[in-house]
Formats: C-alpha cells, structure tokens, sequence
C-alpha cells in the first residue's frame, strides 16, 4: 500500500496533465458545452461557446486596443510581459456552482494598457472580443481600471493554457467566472457598456460574486 502511494504521488502530476490536455480537446470540439460538466484534477470545467478555437503561439499572438483612446495599439506576448506583472490568489467562482478556491493568477493590470492608450473623455465602459470569433465581455470603465483586473498571461503559476482561455485571458477578480474572457484578444473603450454573449441570453451585467444573478456565494474580492 505504500509502495502504490507513493506511486500515486510520483504520477499524479503528469496524470492531471494527461486529463486536462484530454478534456481541453475534447471541449474544443464540442458545440453542445456537455464537455463543461466534466471537471478536471484542479476542479475547472472546460467550456466553449464556439464549435472549435483556433491556437495562438507567443509567436503569432496579438491583442489591440482601440476605441475611444488616444494611442491605439497591438501587443505581442513578449510586449505584455515586459509591463510590470500583478499576481493575485482568490477564490474563482462560475455562477452554476462550482468554485475552485485559491488559485493564483498573473498578468497586467488593465488600467496600465488603458492609461497607456489614453482613454478619451466621454469614455464609459470597456468591450472585449475573443479569437474564438463569439464569444464577448464588457465592463464599465470604473470597474475595468480596478486593481484585482488583469490582462492574464500566467494561471495557477504557469503560462495559461490553450484550454483554459490561452496565451492571454481577462481576470475579474470579485466578478463570477464567466466575466473573465477566455482567447483575449480585443479590448475596445466604448461610450456605453454592451451587453456580453450570456448577458445577451440572460446573465446579470454586473456579475458581482454573491450579489447578483439570485446567488449567494461568499465575496471572491
């Protein structure tokens, strides 16, 4: 029995890997979303609203800024890491249920690559846009410029995974799951916020963790 523990320690870690790489393509390729009741060895749920996701390398990665800016500009991978990088530890809750606590991300403040484009007046909110060509997010832009909000390039202290919204994803810090776009790659400063994809089908637009759509989950910020 010890001899099959320790086993079990040695292979845990490349198993979870073996599972997460399975599941992350198996939800690649489902368009039903059934794939995101499956969770996985860190307790995430793999989920995609388009059909398949194309890969981004750090070679062929972009993210634009535009909009309602002074500066519009493109960033490369190796452009957002040279920015000062913020790491945070919360808890991360989707509003169908599920949490997994502690998990650590890392990346830019978003109110860093908006001060840097120069947000121009009569600005109100933030639009995002994704490479999986569907899928959408919007924040006011009090709530964009709050510090626990990242440009993400590092999840569970490692470069986040193609699965898990990869090379670069939006982190709301005190906002349920689903606020925190996966394939970042547009950030539009707008003059009013624009509903995201599950607003639009019913989602509550401030989705604070435990203050909104009928939840009462513990405060996650």
């Amino acid at each position: 029995m010890l001899g099959l523990g320790a086993a079990g320690v040695v292979a845990g870690p490349a198993l979870q890997r073996v599972l997460e790489s399975g599941l992350g393509a198996v939800a690649d390729k489902d368009p039903t979303g059934l794939s995101g009741l499956l969770p996985n060895g860190g307790g995430f749920r793999y989920y995609s609203v388009a059909s398949s996701v194309p890969r981004k390398s750090a070679t062929d990665y972009r993210l634009t800024i535009d909009g309602l800016v002074d500066r519009p500009a493109t960033y490369t991978i190796d452009r957002l890491r040279a920015l000062p990088q913020t790491r945070l530890v919360r808890d991360v809750q989707c509003v169908t249920g599920w949490r997994v606590p502690e998990t650590p991300f890392e990346g830019v403040r978003l109110s860093t690559l908006l001060d840097a484009a120069g947000v121009r007046p009569g600005a109100k909110a933030v639009r995002f846009t994704c490479f999986d060509g569907t899928y959408s997010e919007s924040l006011t832009l009090d709530q964009a410029r709050r510090p626990d909000v990242l440009v993400a390039l590092r999840m569970q202290d490692k470069p986040v995974a193609h699965s898990h919204g990869g090379p670069v994803r939006l982190y709301v810090a005190p906002m349920y799951f689903y606020k925190s776009a996966k394939w970042l790659s547009g950030i539009t400063v707008t003059d009013s916020v624009k509903p995201g994809y599950w607003e639009e089908l019913g989602y509550d637009v401030d989705a604070w963790v435990g203050r909104s759509n009928g939840r009462d989950d513990a405060p996650t910020g």
